[in-house]
């Protein structure tokens, strides 16, 4: 009986193992055609998606809230990550910067969310005409030589910074991020 079930046991062990050897022999996906710019703009879509998201789901009347009196007011942050949209990504396709001062100039929800919406149509419309040799051209960035897709990638990682900021401005009002909701409940310990 034990040879039997050890039989059965080696068995429903080898049909999982062959399938995946089967999965390895296929050959990989065709690559899309930039794949280092498909990359980026990915993240980015991502992180641009969870800031809109935060900035949409913060009430008008927490717009001028500030954890402290040094830092932003939440309305102040939507705005500089929109001003910085426009920068990076001005710099990327060579344009000079279509929209300034929107952290200075814009006090309302509907405008800041608005002016954030349109900073990251403009830049993914930058990276619509990005290739992967385009992005590996040096611009000058203040004192810097940095290739074009390099402003993309420091473009995400503001972005992703001042969304950091955001949840925790969200949660100090009881509101729950956007990258938090439908999350899995944790397992009981």
């Amino acid at each position: 009986m034990n040879k039997r079930l050890c039989l059965v046991f080696a068995t429903l062990m080898a049909v999982p193992l062959a399938l995946v050897g089967q999965e390895k022999s296929q050959a990989p996906a065709t690559p899309p055609a930039n794949p280092i710019t498909a990359s980026e703009k990915g993240f980015y879509s991502f992180v641009s998606s969870a800031v809109v998201g935060a900035a949409e789901k913060m009430p008008e009347e927490n717009y001028s809230f500030k954890p402290t009196p040094e830092v932003r007011s939440f309305g102040q942050l939507v705005g500089h990550v929109a001003d910085a949209s426009y920068m990076f990504c001005s710099q990327v396709i060579g344009e000079a910067n279509p929209s300034k001062d929107i952290e200075k100039s814009k006090t309302t929800k509907a405008t800041l969310v608005a002016a954030l919406k349109d900073g990251v149509a403009y830049c993914n419309k930058a990276f619509d005409s990005m290739t992967d040799a385009k992005g590996s051209q040096m611009v000058k960035f203040f004192n810097f030589d940095l290739a074009r897709l390099t402003l993309f990638s420091i473009n995400s990682a503001h972005t992703d910074e001042h969304y950091g900021n955001m949840v925790t401005y969200l949660r100090l009002k009881g509101i729950v991020p956007p990258t938090s909701e439908n999350q899995p409940a944790p397992a009981p310990k």
